[in-house]
């Protein structure tokens, strides 16, 4: 398929500035894939799709504050950093973006914080916007990663066009958030309550999870027409024995297995055994899904709106079929769903 099939105009009112007041409560769509039936319901609804020893899969990353604003040395320029990827502990290497990029050299050196307590040097070039940096921190290790903490905004999307507030520090995080390392959130999952997961679990529903650290490579432009030659960046991922056992007995009960979100669905494609069951994973993924695609573990899926031209439309398109998802989003602009990060959800199901 070809770039220019997934783009549609996007009102930018329909862009959600902010989450829905409790996250449950959120619109969802529901796709029926077989008989191409579109339902509108609640988010808090999504259970009544599913029954006992079924299993939902979801993503346990949690964001860290991965924004950082510092000066440039002598000229004192505001500098903004992201962080991307952390290379090497021991000698504190990271890959990030700045901006602006033009005034970064290597051999620059970045002060951060007030009292300018941590020290970065750039010491080489990546992409245009890349850089790769080494902090200069005396001590600890643990000390370095809080000073990270402590310096560090939560990494809102900058699509949403507003300032990070004090809610975003809680509903940039999905409930079940444990193993830090995105530097964005699994969306699809900021829709569940605790209470919802307490009815889920009434329910006989299964609930376990992969990590995929979500970075760049989820949210990088696609920059070809010809979808077969776009390369996503690799993202960390790791599928547990635990979580294989529990998937795994599903698929051979012929129970539903919903994967929470598109990057949960990446990770367990990525970790396909040749008779279509899950294997254990550790390392790194690249994965892109676009249609046609043939998903071999989960057969239902829930995800939100999201942007024209973005892989994660491209892989929701796969999973639903290109003309469904359409129409879909057809009547999602119609009825003005909300879209984006702190947007209306869907379910898609066969």
């Amino acid at each position: 398929m070809k770039l220019s099939q997934f783009g549609y105009k996007l009102p930018e009112n329909l862009i959600a500035q902010h989450p829905a007041e409790n996250r449950d409560e959120s619109r969802l769509m529901v796709l029926h894939k077989k008989t191409g039936e579109i339902e509108h319901k609640m988010f808090k609804d999504v259970l009544d799709y599913f029954e006992e020893d079924d299993v939902f899969v979801t993503n346990n990353t949690r964001v860290f504050p991965a924004r950082l604003y510092g000066n440039k040395e002598k000229t004192g320029a505001r500098i903004e950093v992201f962080l991307l990827r952390e290379l090497n502990p021991t000698t504190k290497l990271w890959d990030v973006l700045v901006d602006p990029a033009r005034k970064i050299r290597i051999g620059n050196k970045l002060y951060f914080g007030d009292d300018e307590s941590l020290v970065a040097e750039v010491i080489d070039n990546t992409t245009s916007r890349g850089r790769t940096l080494r902090f200069l921190f005396d001590g600890s290790y643990e000390e370095f990663r809080q000073k990270l903490k402590d310096l560090g905004e939560t990494p809102l999307p900058r699509e949403l066009g507003r300032e990070v507030e004090e809610e975003d520090e809680e509903r940039y995080q999905t409930i079940y958030a444990t193993n830090e390392g995105a530097v964005a959130a699994p969306v699809a999952g900021l829709h569940f309550s605790k209470h919802l997961l307490k009815r889920l679990e009434i329910k006989g529903i299964h609930r376990t999870a992969i990590t995929m650290h979500i970075g760049l490579g989820t949210f990088a432009p696609v920059e070809v027409e010809d979808l077969s030659k776009h390369k996503m960046d690799s993202e960390q991922a790791e599928i547990t024995e635990e979580t294989c056992a529990i998937v795994n007995k599903a698929i051979d009960a012929r129970k539903n297995v919903c994967a929470v979100g598109t990057t949960t669905m990446r990770t367990l494609e990525s970790a396909v055994s040749s008779d279509g069951h899950l294997n254990t994973f550790d390392g790194w993924t690249n994965k892109f899904i676009f249609p046609p695609y043939d998903f071999s573990i989960a057969n239902a899926m829930i995800t939100n709106f999201h942007h024209p031209k973005s892989t994660l439309m491209m892989q929701a398109a796969a999973f639903a079929g290109y003309d469904l998802l359409k129409k879909a989003y057809d009547v999602a602009i119609k009825e003005e769903y909300k879209f984006s990060t702190y947007g209306d959800a869907m379910l898609i199901v066969d």
